[in-house]
């Protein structure tokens, strides 16, 4: 099912969920082992996933789905643990601008590749939102001090695990149509969630395992379930936004969330967006307007 608006309208909800999740987990990892973020919020968010499925008697994927979104899950909550890591080691908008840029830029090559060139007007909408990202990314040192080598790399490795996740959760279910827009149309929505959220919550404990890292003190609770029900709120409406449109249309809108969390760190930390930054994202409402079509 093709139905654009709804796609951009439920992109903007996983960019919003998104921004602020990537925000308040940065945030906390500043204070907190980013390794017990991650699994904190994770752990919390797959019981609710969990129990709601129990509740409903949601029913389990084929073997396809399970195993793709298994490694989706496994793979994303990696990359979520060193993106939280770049956010509390570096600039915190741009930071997640330069994974957001990863994030779109996977799948939508992916997509491309994989489904053909989309339409005329949601090419145009693509160009925009990749040229919005990227204004969004434009580094810029704070107090005079550069952004750490380091912080870059840990950044573009979350982004391309992202991207990656987001392929992987649309190739779940073989899409019915030449195009790719009915993708997860037989597997419920709930379902994928909940056993990615088991794989990332193994790969999580397996880290802490190896590191012996110990949940000492009571820092990373808070801002790590809060963290991790905003991420799965997003992931949730990425992947309805992924079901009622293209990979690369709903990809790119879902990841503006970096819009998100610089105004966020404008407002609380007063890291403050440059020219450029601001213009990405004027620009970025010129996008989502052309994906809607």
């Amino acid at each position: 099912m093709n139905v654009p608006g709804a796609s951009a309208g439920l992109g903007l909800l996983s960019a919003a969920s998104w921004g602020g999740s990537d925000f308040i987990g940065g945030l906390g990892s500043r204070r907190a082992s980013p390794l017990l973020i991650t699994a904190s919020g994770q752990a919390v968010s797959l019981l609710l996933l969990a129990a709601i499925c129990f509740a409903i008697h949601v029913p389990l994927p084929g073997t396809h789905a399970l195993l793709l979104t298994a490694v989706a899950g496994f793979e994303a909550a990696l990359a979520l643990a060193l993106f939280y890591r770049a956010l509390a080691t570096g600039v915190m908008g741009l930071t997640a601008a330069l994974t957001g840029l990863m994030t779109a830029l996977v799948p939508v090559a992916f997509s491309i590749l994989h489904y053909g060139l989309p339409a005329p007007v949601t090419m145009a909408g693509l160009a925009a939102g990749c040229m919005a990202i990227w204004l969004i990314t434009h580094q810029h040192a704070q107090g005079g001090k550069a952004v750490p080598a380091s912080t870059l790399l840990l950044g573009t490795l979350a982004g391309f695990g992202f991207g990656t996740q987001l392929i992987l959760f649309k190739l779940a279910e073989p899409p019915s149509g030449p195009d790719g827009t009915t993708g997860l149309a037989g597997v419920g929505i709930l379902t994928i969630m909940t056993v990615a959220r088991t794989a990332g919550v193994a790969a999580l404990l397996i880290i802490l395992v190896a590191t012996r890292s110990r949940p000492t003190g009571q820092g990373f609770w808070f801002p790590g379930i809060v963290a991790g029900l905003m991420d799965t709120a997003g992931n949730l409406f990425y992947l309805a936004a992924a079901r009622f449109g293209r990979l690369d249309t709903a990809a790119v809108i879902c990841s503006l969330y970096p819009a998100g969390t610089i105004l966020l760190s404008a407002l609380v930390l007063r890291e403050r967006p440059t020219r450029r930054q601001m213009a990405g994202m004027a620009l970025a409402l010129g996008a989502v307007a052309l994906l809607s079509l």
